[in-house]
């Protein structure tokens, strides 16, 4: 078996514990690609609670990759962050740079329509962000922000910054990046947006983003809500329970509590969009250069465990996107 049959995969073996395997990889049948990963893109939120093995057996299912391989909670080869150049396929896909939806692995195979071309002017380290981008595209469809409106995200991880980051490009009268670490005040900076910790944060907002991943945000979102605001839940918790604070003035000030998530299509515009035009949009938005700055730190695949310990690590502070880079 030589290096053009083979693929090298991630795997995730048990609580915390990782190893690259090396498999036979599968001669592409027609209407198939063999990708060659370039890079891809570690994502906190979920994929530390698939390493802790906290992914509810209720929610397993749902919680799939698309090219997920074993199932929860281990052996699993987990991840949805991939770009790489497409050697082998059709001809019009052949040397193109592409993003897919494909655990950490060297090399893959997948159906051609799985991969989506990096579109001219999207680095493609950078383009490993489309699919966290694709998760605040369609927040901003369900959020449907209006002329004026004063906005907030609380937390400043990847999914909410992403969020944050697609507001700025609307016109509204003030939008704030809320984070209970005060060092993502620079981060904030660069993107041109507004920052405040939670107890310095403005109230009286129309609509407010929860992204923190703890119940503690939460709370803060429906204490700096106006009356009749809405709070957009973006956060996943995994198997913990989240105390909700609906008593006190919750119902006297009518206030709302509304999931977002990116396996469907938000109903605003589901009748007309497709997941592949989701995609596009994310993947078009990714030309702006500000998008580097969530990158916190590129790591060589041979090294990706030590990456993975570090970066997934619930005590980890300051990371957004990590890299994984396949060809150094």
């Amino acid at each position: 078996m030589n290096a053009h049959d083979t693929a090298r995969t991630h795997w995730l073996t048990g609580p915390d514990r990782g190893e690259l395997r090396e498999e036979p990889l599968a001669a592409p049948a027609p209407g198939e690609v063999v990708v060659r990963a370039r890079f891809s893109g570690i994502s906190r939120g979920t994929e530390r609670l698939v390493r802790h093995g906290r992914v509810p057996a209720a929610v397993a299912s749902t919680m799939r990759a698309p090219f997920q391989r074993g199932d929860f909670p281990w052996p699993v080869a987990y991840g949805y962050l991939s770009v790489g150049t497409v050697e082998a396929g059709p001809d019009h896909l052949l040397g193109r740079d592409v993003f897919c939806l494909h655990p950490h692995a060297d090399r893959y195979v997948v159906p051609a329509e799985a991969v989506t071309v990096l579109p001219d002017g999207v680095p493609p380290r950078r383009a490993v962000l489309a699919g966290t981008l694709e998760t605040a595209v369609n927040a901003c469809w369900d959020l449907a922000p209006l002329l004026g409106d004063r906005i907030a995200v609380i937390g400043a991880g990847m999914v909410g910054a992403s969020v944050a980051a697609l507001l700025r490009m609307f016109p509204v009268e003030h939008l704030q990046l809320i984070d209970a670490d005060p060092g993502k005040a620079a981060f904030a900076a660069a993107l041109g947006i507004d920052f405040a910790t939670p107890n310095q944060a403005a109230d009286g907002c129309d609509s407010i983003v929860h992204a923190s991943g703890h119940p503690a945000g939460l709370a803060r979102a429906l204490e700096l809500v106006a009356d009749e605001g809405e709070v957009l839940e973006m956060s996943w918790y995994g198997e913990g329970e989240v105390p909700v604070p609906l008593g006190a003035d919750f119902h006297s000030r009518r206030l709302s509590v509304r999931a977002s998530q990116v396996g469907r299509i938000s109903p605003r515009r589901r009748s007309s969009r497709s997941h592949a035009d989701r995609l596009a949009v994310a993947l078009q938005a990714l030309r702006d250069p500000v998008f580097d700055e969530f990158i916190t730190g590129v790591t060589p695949f041979e090294r990706i465990e030590d990456a993975m310990r570090a970066v997934l690590a619930d005590d980890a502070r300051g990371q957004l996107c990590h890299v994984i880079d396949y060809a150094q």
